[in-house]
């Protein structure tokens, strides 16, 4: 039987490693004894063998539900260079007649890749029906609870997709998941009696250290400092787009030997499809970017993140500085922090969501296009009109949908319920709100504490955290004249970049100074 073979023999025939990370084996024997599993494991311990390895030996097709275009294919680049071949991503960088084919094949896969959005799909769902699913993955979990209940409420409705496709077995992965998220997790969907394998999730080679700056132009001398004296892969998080474009374009102009790019969800797919390889590929040193980049990215030697802006909240924070450091190596997070810095989070959580006077407006023009359309009233009219941006769309959209209100934009609910259901939903859009202040609330306090940064940060997560390898934390006396991590050497010669070798290999024939120069127009 599958659950009684020797898993370590299957793990190095597949992966080729010799033996399990903390977690992996656990998880994995019992998603073969099809038990339902919700897995919380530290970021750069390798959760996705934790599907990846049950995919390979058991009979039918591995559905992975995740959050981004980039990981979707990262992954399954990663599983076909280890000779993985019955892998794909279902997304919409396939051309349409591609994907129509992959679908009608995708019994001859063993592991496909989909957003929460196609899953929505009836073309795609028909065909899921039809087909042998013996095991149904959502990836970065915590997207459920941190990105459903706003901007993208497709991943609320995988309980209905799960029960539609048979109920398969269902492993859910994350690496940051309170136990507010993973009680949040499961009442989406609707498992109650799933079987937990929770993990510490402190990374004890991760140097913690906040700085509190005057204003921004502090911030830029501080980074100057540090990147001056330090070649590392670095990662600089934003939370705007065109704040993230500025640095760079400072930051490359006075330290021109550092090769520095930024990434944002604002640009072209191949554009940030192409910075994510270079960096990867180390030709580029520093990535200035928003929360738009890092997820799963498999880089084991960034050893420096600077957070230019303070993430929203905890979970947002740990998942950043997690992608440093993964081979173990001495790594640092610097949070630079201006206390103006705090409006920005608290004008985000009013974008995110629509204001109560804008629930009201939509209600009351709803009501007067009903008197003219009836049922086929244009819902995405309406919110055009009282300007809603696409994240609150969408909220009210899921919300009117939810409460059975509409189906397929056609109205079902009698006009005389609608004001307990406007009240319904203005309490929910009060709650989140709720939800998110404090999260701000926390994170702020965190920055300012006086105690140990180690030990405040993990707390709400798990009851202890692991001795630091090197240095701690700021408060606990860190000092970067003490840290001493290996430096990446300056190469000139770039003609082995990957760009290089594909156009040698398809014979384009274009010089390496075109290659950079199309390279630096991309960014």
């Amino acid at each position: 039987m599958i659950e009684e073979m020797n898993l370590e023999q299957q793990l190095l025939r597949y992966f080729n490693y010799s033996s399990f990370r903390s977690g992996q084996k656990e998880i994995i024997k019992d998603v073969l004894s099809q038990k339902d599993i919700l897995g919380v494991l530290p970021t750069g311990s390798g959760k996705s063998i934790c599907y990846q390895l049950p995919a390979t030996l058991l009979d039918g097709v591995t559905i992975v539900v995740s959050p981004l275009i980039s990981l979707m294919e990262d992954q399954v680049k990663q599983l076909r260079a280890t000779n993985f071949k019955e892998v794909v991503a279902i997304n919409s960088f396939l051309e349409p007649t591609i994907r129509n084919k992959v679908i009608q094949h995708i019994n001859q896969y063993k592991l496909v890749y989909v957003s929460p959005e196609l899953l929505q799909q009836k073309e795609l769902i028909n065909r899921l029906k039809k087909i042998n699913i013996s095991l149904f993955v959502i990836d970065e979990a915590h997207c459920i609870s941190q990105w459903g209940h706003e901007f993208r409420p497709d991943y609320l409705k995988l309980k209905q997709v799960i029960k539609e496709l048979g109920s398969p077995t269902i492993l859910a992965l994350s690496a940051t998941a309170t136990k507010t998220v993973q009680e949040d997790i499961l009442k989406v969907l609707d498992k109650p009696n799933i079987v937990k394998h929770i993990y510490p999730m402190d990374r004890n080679n991760i140097t913690l250290t906040v700085k509190e700056v005057v204003d921004n132009q502090e911030k830029i001398e501080v980074i100057l400092n540090v990147l001056s004296t330090y070649r590392v892969p670095t990662l600089i998080y934003f939370s705007s787009r065109q704040v993230a474009e500025q640095v760079s374009s400072i930051l490359s102009h006075k330290i021109p030997t550092l090769r520095i790019a930024f990434y944002h969800g604002g640009m072209e797919q191949i554009d940030r499809i192409t910075i994510q390889q270079q960096f990867m590929s180390d030709q580029l040193d520093v990535i200035c970017c928003t929360s738009a980049f890092g997820m799963g990215i498999n880089k084991n030697n960034i050893r420096l993140i600077i957070h230019y802006h303070f993430p929203p909240q905890i979970e947002s924070y740990i998942q950043e500085i997690g992608r440093a450091g993964r081979d173990g190596g001495s790594s640092v997070s610097l949070l630079l922090y201006a206390k103006r810095d705090e409006y920005i989070p608290w004008h985000m959580i009013q974008k995110e969501l629509p204001s109560e006077e804008q629930l009201r407006s939509f209600f009351d023009l709803l009501r007067n296009q009903h008197i003219t359309m009836g049922e086929h009233a244009d819902i995405d009219y309406i919110s055009e009109q009282i300007e809603l941006n696409e994240t609150q769309r969408k909220f009210i959209h899921y919300q009117l949908e939810n409460h059975d209100m509409i189906e397929n934009n056609i109205i079902k609910l009698e006009e005389k319920y609608w004001e307990e259901l406007f009240y319904k939903i203005n309490y929910y859009r009060k709650d989140r709100s709720y939800v998110k202040e404090n999260k701000i609330k926390e994170i702020v306090s965190w920055m300012n504490s006086k105690e140990c940064l180690r030990e405040n940060l993990y707390r709400k997560f798990q009851d202890s955290y692991s001795e630091p390898i090197e240095q701690c934390c700021s408060n606990c006396g860190f000092s970067f004249q003490h840290w001493k991590p290996e430096q990446v050497k300056i190469v000139t010669d770039d003609s082995g970049n990957w760009e290089n070798k594909l156009r040698k290999l398809l014979l384009l024939g274009e010089t390496d100074e075109t290659v950079r120069s199309n390279s630096t127009a991309n960014k």
